[in-house]
Formats: structure tokens, sequence, C-alpha cells
């Protein structure tokens, strides 16, 4: 749609009295509001969209094909947690960026071998500015740390393997 065709539809609807219009076509997105007598003539907003936006929504795909890419890694968990049915797996509560320390100067809140007990904080989850302790709802031993320290975690997504016994 060129400019001349732009400018003889705001007319058309300045003369038809109504008081919005919206048009949409591939590369266009046009809206035409006209206020009342009082205020103001005529307001008309003119939106044209690139039609390099367009392969956006395909672009999407590829952002949706990301979270399958861990599920494998969960599938060789699977496998993985037949050797370690054993243990107790402490997950991720909630989605943000994971740490081990309280901060980077201070030592990690747990190691592997550590022993730990229910109510004991295993690592900070930082949530939209806001640092979260994670307890351990367990008592036991740190066999293995699932996550690497200021690594984004999702949520449920396994943090640490505990040893109950």
């Amino acid at each position: 749609m060129d400019i001349k065709e732009i400018q003889s539809l705001i007319k058309f609807v300045a003369k038809s009295g109504a008081s919005e219009v919206k048009l949409e076509m591939e590369d266009v997105k046009i809206t035409i509001r006209t206020g009342s007598a009082a205020s103001a003539p005529e307001t008309t907003i003119v939106q044209q969209i690139p039609v390099a936006q367009a392969p956006a929504v395909p672009a999407a795909a590829p952002v949706a094909a990301a979270p399958e890419t861990p599920a494998p890694a969960p599938a060789a968990e699977t496998a993985s947690d037949s050797d370690d049915s054993k243990y107790i797996t402490i997950k991720s509560p909630i989605i943000g960026t994971f740490y081990r320390k309280p901060s980077p100067d201070k030592p990690a809140f747990v190691e592997v071998g550590s022993t730990i007990s229910q109510g004991d904080v295993l690592c900070v989850i930082e949530a939209m500015k806001l640092f979260n302790d994670i307890e351990s709802e367990v008592s036991g031993k740190i066999v293995k740390v699932l996550v690497d320290d200021s690594s984004p975690v999702e949520f449920d997504q396994p943090l640490f393997l505990v040893d109950p016994s």
C-alpha cells in the first residue's frame, strides 16, 4: 500500500464519521482514529510493519524448539537414575539463576560430601532481583551438584542428589 492510498483512506474515514478503523494486511497495519469535534478534528496513527518482521513468527519456532533440547537430558538422567535410584533429588521450586554461594567472596553453602539436615540452606535462586534461599527438605549427604554456579534453572529442574542414609 503506497502513501497516496493511505491518504485517500484517511480522507474517506474522516468523511464517513467513523470513530476508529483498523486495517491489517501482510506488510501494513493501519489504525485511524477520529476524535470528537470538540477535541481535535482528526487523529491518525499509521504503523507500517516491515516484511522482515513476518519471519519473526517462524523464529518463535526455534525458541520453542530450544526447550526440546533439554528434553533428552532428562532422558539421560533417567538412565543414570537407575544407578542413582537410592538418592533423593532436590529440585528447583522456581525459575531463576542458581547460585551456590551467598555472595561471590563467601564459601559455597554446600559441597559434595557435605552432611545436611532438614531446613539447611543449599543454594540461592535469584528471580526478578529477589534472592530466594532454597532449603533442604531432607537430611543426608550431598552426593552430586547437578547445576553450575550462576546458571539459569527451570522450575522442577534437579539441583542436588542427596543420600538419605
